[in-house]
């Protein structure tokens, strides 16, 4: 597997699992009234790759699952990053 690849994919990892985590600790915060993590934060998280972890966060917790615009905005950021992802290994496939 080239390294870029390897490189991508320990990127999702990384930005997932941080995705994940942090779903978790704003519905605690939620529930707790405490400080609330930025849903651009969120978004952020999503777009750099994190989207995987994040859409498990949002089932797990039933965390930001009833917002629609939230909803909209988080698959726009999933359909961005993907389209990203497929020009760069377009452009890296045609070397």
């Amino acid at each position: 597997m080239p390294t870029a690849a390897v490189a991508y994919l320990l990127l999702v990892a990384v930005a997932s699992t941080v995705s994940f985590v942090t779903y978790g600790f704003d519905k605690r915060r939620a529930a707790s009234g405490g400080r609330r993590v930025p849903e651009r934060t969120l978004h952020v998280l999503a777009l750099c790759g994190g989207w995987p972890g994040a859409l498990l966060g949002q089932r797990q917790f039933r965390h930001k699952t009833q917002k629609v615009w939230f909803r909209a905005v988080f698959w726009a950021t999933v359909a961005v990053h993907v389209a990203v992802v497929a020009v760069a290994v377009y452009l890296l496939a045609g070397r």
